[in-house]
């Protein structure tokens, strides 16, 4: 944490970053600046040729997120180490959690899962996933997790998982996992009130901020919050370049993490370290 925001770095698995020596040295110089976080972000295949909504061209190098977190694990000691996002109903959730639980223990401790439910369909339909029902397989696959997690006996029996009479050891060093909701449609904001620690939006605006504020606090107008899961952190990666101004419009708007992306460019990195911690040093 820099001042009473907290810091993260996005796509440390993709574009320069995703070269490993260009992540490590980026990893290690967002935890010396007191960046709280590192941040991997998710496609396992993109459409070619690039079509909307793809947000990427289908050359644009891209780690897997859980295996370049555990490449920054290696090389750091406090840093935490979070997926923005995972796109879950695209993974298996056995596995998933065998793998997220896995990362925590040899990282000790700092994993922040970040989960969403994509929107890419030719994705999807690459690896055999389920995109018509994608939103109700990513609350199942979150039960299914939790089992594995938390569970003395995991078991667990519904329309997309279904198992039992099945452990997984080791468990979490966490528990629980820190769990983040993404996504900026009126499912996500439900699935972050009542399932997660905290919600991620990705390349906002302060104003466009305040609208996903208000879809979540509608949300919680219906939605009876676990009481365990404490306050929502609201984690955002800004549109634009930050600065001083524009920390405190998102400070203001009640963002809890910034999580900054870098130009790709050779020094990227290391100017939005830079830039980030001396936006936020005054707030």
């Amino acid at each position: 944490m820099v001042g009473d925001m907290r810091l993260g770095l996005v796509h440390i698995n993709m574009g320069l970053m995703s070269q490993p020596d260009v992540l490590v040295k980026a990893a290690l110089a967002a935890e010396a600046a007191g960046f709280d976080s590192v941040w991997a972000g998710e496609h396992i295949v993109l459409p070619d040729p690039q079509v909307p909504p793809s947000p990427m061209r289908p050359q644009d190098p891209a780690l897997d997120s859980l295996l370049a977190l555990t490449w920054a694990a290696a090389h750091t000691t406090t840093i935490r180490l979070a997926t923005g996002i995972v796109i879950l109903p695209q993974r298996n959730p056995v596995v998933l959690a065998k793998q997220v639980a896995t990362l925590d223990v040899l990282s000790g401790g700092r994993v922040i899962l970040g989960i969403g439910a994509g929107y890419l369909e030719p994705e999807f339909r690459a690896v055999g996933a389920n995109f018509a029902e994608r939103g109700a397989v990513t609350d199942e696959y979150l039960d299914a997790m939790r089992a594995l997690w938390y569970d003395e006996h995991p078991a667990y029996h519904g329309r997309f998982a279904d198992f039992a009479g099945v452990d997984a050891h080791p468990r979490p060093l966490q528990q629980p996992i820190p769990l983040i909701a993404g996504g900026h449609s009126a499912p996500a904001y439900r699935r972050a009130v009542a399932r997660a620690h905290g919600w991620y939006g990705y390349w906002l605006t302060p104003q466009q901020v305040a609208t996903s504020m208000a879809g979540l606090a509608a949300a919680a107008d219906h939605i009876q919050r676990p009481a365990e899961l404490g306050e929502l952190e609201i984690s955002v990666t800004p549109r634009g370049r930050i600065t001083r101004e524009l920390a405190a419009e998102f400070a203001r708007a009640g963002v809890h993490r910034l999580v900054l992306l870098a130009p790709p460019t050779a020094d990227g990195p290391a100017q939005t370290i830079q830039a980030g911690a001396a936006a936020v040093s005054a707030l």
